[in-house]
């Protein structure tokens, strides 16, 4: 009987403040939809980041006299760099591509752009060489060893457009977390008037429970619950939202770079590793807001 009297009360204070409770379910669930988000963010990056962490290179580019007159890398210095790169214990391999070759991966690269290709020419491509390195996070032996040397003109290294990319899609998780903040201190002061308004519509019942023996504990569970209820559906509407945005704009959206596999997508195993972390928040958030309005603000 006491279980069926607290849950009544329950749903009578989720009832009698309608307004207020659908205004903290809202804004719960945008601070968990936000705060989802950004660990999907990372998720994402951390896949990319595993993608990429293989893939790699340094690309040599040679002179301009070097790849207009030696397309196999037959003679110096070209053969010369080859053989060197061969023998450098921090190259794990290396692939030679002359100017046609590098005309033929442009043109398949930018396939769907036509007009680009049109006014493309081979001689405006450089031969190079691409190298794989034993240890990717350090470029630097091969750059450093062989910026200047005869026949080569420009070294360029992927990490470093790697580090701008990872640094941006870093900073739109730091944007959401940020965001989710500010919408979790919104949440947190909504939870607290609501249980104050609560428990001062119904404070003439709470009296009398407690003149006829009911303890604190007792009179004050209701309220607490009442908080703990309206996270969890906020919880469980941010996981929707997080469903939606993943199918409606994930999906969609980022279609073409997930396929071709610039990006590695956000899939339904992701958000379902990260619900049990929001419910978890909602739960928490929530009881321990509950419990020390109640313990501050509300004597009953």
């Amino acid at each position: 009987m006491r279980a069926s009297f607290v849950f009544s009360e329950v749903l009578t204070g989720l009832r009698r403040n309608i307004t207020m409770t659908i205004a903290m379910i809202i804004t719960t669930a945008i601070s968990l939809a936000l705060l989802g988000g950004g660990l999907l963010v990372v998720r994402m990056i951390d896949k990319t980041q595993a993608l990429y962490q293989d893939k790699v290179e340094v690309s040599i580019y040679l002179t301009d006299d070097v790849s207009s007159t030696d397309k196999e890398c037959q003679n110096d210095p070209c053969k010369g760099l080859r053989s060197k790169l061969e023998g450098d214990p921090a190259v794990d391999s290396i692939t030679f591509e002359n100017r046609d070759q590098a005309f033929e991966r442009f043109k398949q690269i930018f396939e769907a752009q036509p007009e680009l290709v049109k006014l493309a020419r081979p001689e405006a491509l450089p031969a190079s060489f691409r190298v794989k390195l034993v240890d990717p996070e350090r470029p630097e032996v091969v750059t450093q060893a062989y910026q200047g040397q005869a026949g080569i003109d420009t070294i360029t290294d992927q990490s470093e457009f790697l580090d701008r990319f990872f640094n941006a899609l870093n900073g739109v998780r730091n944007m959401t977390f940020a965001v989710a903040l500010f919408m979790a201190i919104a949440a947190l002061l909504l939870i607290s008037n609501t249980v104050q308004l609560s428990a001062f519509t119904r404070r003439t019942e709470v009296g009398i429970m407690r003149l006829v023996g009911a303890t604190r504990w007792y009179t004050q569970l209701p309220f607490l619950l009442e908080a703990m209820v309206t996270g969890l559906i906020g919880a469980l509407v941010a996981i929707l939202g997080l469903v939606g945005l993943k199918v409606v704009f994930l999906d969609d959206v980022l279609a073409d770079p997930i396929n071709a596999g610039v990006v590695r997508s956000v899939d339904g195993l992701d958000i379902l590793l990260v619900s049990p972390w929001l419910l978890l928040v909602a739960l928490g958030i929530s009881a321990v807001t509950g419990y020390v309005t109640l313990r501050l603000y509300v004597r009953t």
